[in-house]
């Protein structure tokens, strides 16, 4: 009787293993779009238009478009240049704060059907579609809500103008993956020959609620950037870093102050942010955002551009890079040199998982499918968990022998929230641990960089959490 009641009991205690339950999702969450574009990671910003051929960053709105003319634009160019270089999309400056539009829209004359180039027969963003089509790249508009050009910018009327402009750039050109507003609105300009300064209430003028709701109507799949972003936001800087702490998570309707407050106050989200609007990370390549003769000797080293990558990718946010198209309507060569460079350098450090050759055991682990091996699956769709009541515990990789290493990559599943608010990571050497590392967030993806470690074990610590930890992916790397 003992015997049977023992497998029962066994039989029993088995059954209620193969059915545990997942974690409760911790809110915030992503939606789909958003869990889409975090999977990006990497991807081009094209700053090209009429400040181009004015060498200018913010053009008048008075400029004629005769003056547009690029001898040898080559749009496959760009686009196969970014697909080599692991690059996942490209976002173009369809209309920058001078109105210039890079298609031949029907609402304004101060576009390329009036410019020089192709006797006004071209588009811009028809051959960028193309291309990206062609080399399997996603494509992005940003779109400035200021026009110095209009004469209605700052009036009802304007509105119509750029939503009937939006409507044009968000069918015509297929699926867009990111439709970006800029921060800057209203000052001095042109305004159909008014040469005023016009402000406007950036929050309430461009009736934010009913564009969105015509973007997500026209293009369901795209995420929509802004200062304090509806599915993404600015990272609070333009030098290339998310911060050592970023949450997805913001409060975004009760902390968005604009430009400067809101970098210096909020880019690094809150532990108890109510909406999930995760950091996008914008830098160019050159110390402007359009092309200047003058700085063709001023690209970023691949020391800068790979700390830019570590510390925009490898601290949850994604890394949109910047490149100005030249008057030729050419990527300049020294911008294509240092972004092999990156690529290659990128390549270099991640070409060898270390701890794929390991094995995985943990403090404490939720039940069957959530074991510690599913970090190392190489599966972002499984991950490790715990009890619900557990909030500490740790993570040990177990090497084959003593192994060098200076890389370590960690990923939370982030579908069920972000949850870790610290962690440490140790190394085990001659049967003693020593941290190697202390810190906040993980978030998407965390990557660590430090000097050479040699051990015979890894072990991941979380000191804190919101909830239960549920951490997708380890990685271990010696970058030469």
């Amino acid at each position: 009787m003992k015997i049977v009641s023992t497998f029962i009991l066994v039989f029993f205690m088995s059954c209620k293993e193969l059915n545990v339950a997942p974690p409760e999702p911790v809110y915030p969450i992503p939606s789909q779009r958003q869990m889409d574009w975090q999977e990006m990671e990497f991807y081009a910003f094209i700053h090209f238009n009429m400040n181009t051929f004015t060498n200018m960053e913010w053009g008048t709105g008075g400029e004629s478009p005769k003056q547009f003319n690029p001898t040898e634009l080559d749009c496959r160019q760009w686009a196969k240049s970014f697909k080599d270089a692991g690059m996942k999309g490209i976002i173009i400056t369809a209309k920058h704060h001078d109105g210039f539009c890079l298609w031949p829209s029907q609402y304004t004359k101060h576009s390329v059907k009036n410019s020089s180039w192709k006797n006004g027969r071209g588009d811009i963003i028809r051959e960028l579609a193309d291309a990206c089509k062609e080399f399997g790249l996603k494509l992005g508009i940003y779109y400035s809500p200021w026009d110095r050009n209009h004469a209605d910018y700052g009036k009802p009327e304007y509105l119509i103008y750029l939503r009937n402009q939006l409507q044009e750039l968000l069918t015509n050109y297929g699926d867009i993956f990111e439709v970006w507003f800029d921060g800057a609105n209203g000052g001095t300009g042109y305004y159909g020959g008014a040469n005023e300064t016009r402000k406007v209430d950036k929050r309430v003028y461009y009736d934010w609620e009913a564009t969105f709701s015509l973007v997500r109507e026209l293009q369901p799949n795209a995420v929509i950037f802004g200062d304090a972003g509806l599915d993404v936001r600015w990272v609070g800087n333009e030098k290339g870093y998310a911060y050592p702490t970023t949450w997805s998570n913001l409060m975004r309707d009760s902390v968005y102050a604009g430009m400067p407050e809101y970098a210096e106050k909020y880019s690094s989200g809150q532990t108890n942010g109510t909406h999930w609007v995760p950091a996008e990370v914008d830098v160019s390549i050159r110390p402007g955002w359009y092309y200047h003769p003058e700085q063709d000797g001023k690209v970023k080293s691949l020391k800068k551009l790979m700390d830019i990558y570590y510390e925009s990718v490898g601290r949850n946010g994604s890394l949109l890079l910047n490149f100005p198209i030249d008057k030729r309507g050419l990527i300049h060569a020294n911008d294509i040199r240092q972004l092999q460079a990156m690529a290659k350098q990128i390549k270099v450090d991640f070409a060898h998982n270390l701890s794929r050759e390991s094995k995985a055991s943990t403090s404490s682990y939720r039940g069957k499918g959530y074991e510690a091996k599913r970090v190392l699956d190489g599966d972002n769709k499984t991950y490790w968990a715990t009890a619900d009541n557990v909030i500490q515990a740790s993570l040990t990789i177990e090497f084959n022998q003593s192994t060098t290493f200076n890389r370590f990559l960690v990923q939370e599943y982030i579908q069920l929230g972000q949850r870790v608010k610290s962690f440490i990571v140790e190394a085990r050497n001659d049967g003693t641990w020593r941290e190697i590392s202390r810190e906040t967030t993980i978030g998407y993806k965390r990557i660590l960089r430090f000097t050479d470690v040699t051990a015979t074990a890894v072990r991941l610590k979380i000191l804190d959490s919101k909830a239960c930890p549920t951490i997708s992916n380890v990685e271990i790397f010696y970058a030469p």
